[in-house]
């Protein structure tokens, strides 16, 4: 009886995908799906599969050419991110979209310094640089919050800038942050102990004061100046949010990641207010991980009182949001084995028996799009609570299962889903890493 149900459900799945063949028409369905919506989130199964990347590229392109979108953030920090927005709309000074990318130094540096990260950024200079004058260009920028110290820098670089009095009480009030050396781990682990007092006040204190000049520092007409001015007021936002993240780490991961994506969920918003000042309503994509974009009310995250940036998302956005995920069943993955390690290409071990992405290899559907609103057969039976893999930035296939699975419900959890059955890992452009294809050791629960 089982297995007849299997049967059935696999038969509904055929009949409801759009198989991928690499036709300029494959995502047809997709586009009409995401009609006029402000926001798409397009996620990934992992941080390292080059398939995903790069379909993710060229949903974006169309959704850029066809439906005026203006921006990508991206699962990365903001200073990072920054100077590639620089090169893209041909402000900066970088010469190369790899020179663009080179701020992205710290591990997993891949993520973003990879061949079809480079690929994509060419295409947005190149896009821009062809726009008419009346054209927006489109921006790139970051959502996460790990660059503390790099982001206390730019705010006084703006500040000795525009207002070197202000610059020099804002150094005052992040002195606190600088007797542990730019280690935020010693920071966040001497404050929960009480070991050292936090700065808190201090650098809620610093975003407030830079705040409140905000008529000061942007009187002259132009748009570089308000530019400037929200460049540095998020990196002030980051130290808040960032000292905030660190304090928690070692009090519990729910508080941390909760802190996390609700900063992210700030910062997109902050985005759109500021892009909306150019004339038209901001329409944004955002790549991130699929444990960020797909809707945490429908996973175990919620059991745990977790929240992430796509429920966030669609709380405060309902159907102007649309949630897309990825998932694959069997390949190669560009991962570490622990933190700060050497960068692998890894074999992804075939999906576990009861999850969404064993149902989805037994399709014979090489690639395919899954739209998941509605109701029909397929998607009534999805509806079951199934296992669903996550890889982030390390993987571990000796402990996969409580390592890189939990229960999901699909059509809950997403507006739709591309299936790719067989991937590979992205090319880094650091080519400092080496290929494990055997088995690695019993390690810990993996990072996304």
């Amino acid at each position: 009886m089982l297995d007849a149900t299997r049967t059935n459900v696999v038969e509904a799945l055929r009949e409801s995908v759009h198989q991928l063949t690499g036709a300029a028409t494959d995502y047809n369905s997709l586009i009409d799906l995401i009609g006029n919506a402000r926001l798409v989130l397009i996620g990934e199964a992992s941080h390292g599969t080059h398939e995903f990347y790069e379909q993710r590229a060229e949903i974006t392109k169309r959704l850029i050419q066809e439906k005026n979108f203006i921006a990508v953030a991206v699962e990365a920090d903001w200073p990072d991110a920054y100077r590639v927005n620089r090169y893209v709309q041909g402000v900066g000074k970088d010469l190369t979209p790899a020179d663009a990318l080179s701020g992205f130094q710290r591990f997993p540096n891949w993520m973003w310094r990879n061949t079809d990260v480079v690929n994509f950024v060419n295409w947005l200079r190149e896009y821009n640089d062809n726009l008419n004058e009346i054209g927006v260009k489109v921006g790139f920028y970051g959502l996460d919050l790990y660059s503390m110290y790099a982001s206390m820098a730019a705010v006084l670089d703006y500040l000795e800038q525009v207002d070197p009095e202000a610059a020099s009480c804002a150094r005052s009030r992040y002195a606190c942050l600088e007797h542990f050396g730019e280690d935020t781990h010693s920071y966040g682990y001497a404050t929960s102990l009480g070991i050292s007092e936090s700065c808190e006040e201090e650098v809620v204190r610093q975003l407030r004061e830079l705040q409140n000049r905000v008529l000061e520092y942007t009187q002259e007409d132009g748009r570089l100046k308000a530019d400037e001015f929200f460049y540095a007021e998020q990196n002030a936002r980051i130290v808040k949010n960032a000292e905030a993240y660190y304090r928690a780490m070692f009090t519990g991961r729910v508080s941390s990641w909760n802190i996390r994506d609700r900063h992210m969920a700030e910062t997109l918003e902050n985005l759109m207010v500021h892009l909306d000042q150019q004339g038209v309503p901001a329409k944004i994509v955002v790549w991130e991980h699929n444990s960020h974009l797909g809707d945490a009310r429908a996973t175990d995250m919620a059991q745990q009182g977790e929240v992430n940036l796509g429920q966030l998302v669609r709380e405060r956005y309902g159907n102007d949001a649309v949630l897309i995920g990825f998932s694959t069943y069997i390949g190669t993955v560009t991962a570490a084995s622990d933190w700060d390690g050497m960068t692998q290409l890894k074999q992804v071990r075939p999906a576990l028996p009861r999850s969404y992405e064993a149902l989805f290899h037994e399709t014979g559907v090489p690639q395919f799009l899954l739209p998941l609103r509605g109701e029909n057969a397929a998607i009534a039976s999805l509806r079951e609570s199934r296992l669903e893999r996550a890889i982030g930035v390390i993987y571990r296939p000796e402990t996969e299962r409580s390592s890189h699975y939990f229960y999901a419900c699909l059509p809950e959890q997403f507006d739709a889903v591309i299936h790719i059955d067989d991937t590979k890992g992205v090319q880094p452009l650091d080519r400092t890493f080496e290929t494990d294809i055997g088995e690695p050791p019993e390690t810990f629960p993996s990072a996304l």
